[in-house]
Order: structure tokens, then sequence, then C-alpha cells
């Protein structure tokens, strides 16, 4: 697996990151919380990152998106770019 499908919420606090995965287990559309609140430019297509390779995200969330389990939300991930709520949807 070189390759994987993911979106991503980054967000400034940790608290923010909380709230929003709390809001997505209460069933709330994930792109919709991407554009409301990422302040990442992929917020704009509701958070998806498309294609990804490894090594290509910084390691803490190249890390989630190449081992952890496919189809959850996972996060807080801390990297110096703030808090990430991440979904993988695809590795190939």
């Amino acid at each position: 697996m070189n390759t994987a499908m993911a979106r991503h919420i980054l967000v400034a606090t940790e608290a923010e990151a909380l709230d929003i995965k709390r809001r997505l287990s209460k069933g709330q559309a994930f792109d919709v919380l991407a554009r409301k609140y990422s302040k990442c430019p992929s917020a704009k297509k509701g958070g998806d990152l498309g294609e990804v390779r490894r090594r290509q995200m910084v390691p803490s969330i190249d890390k989630v998106i190449f081992n952890n389990a496919l189809r959850q939300t996972h996060g807080p991930i801390k990297s110096k770019f703030g808090y990430h709520l991440v979904q993988v949807y695809f590795r190939g």
C-alpha cells in the first residue's frame, strides 16, 4: 500500500477538534464540518486530500493514513499545523 485516499479537518485547538469529533459521532456530515471549520485549503473540497503517497504528509498524519482503520474518524492528531481529524476511505 503506497497510496491512500483521505480527508481531514484541521483546527487550531484540541478542544475545537474534540467538539467537531463529537458532532461527527452524532451524525453531522464530515464534508459540511470541514467546509465550515477546517483551516486547510482542502476545506473547499470538504476536507478531501485526494490521493496521497507515503511520506507526502507530516509524519503524524502519514502514520494514521497508512496504519489506522478505514472509514473511522481518527484524532485529534497534533502536528505543527494544529489538530487534525482524519478519515481514510481507501488504500491501494
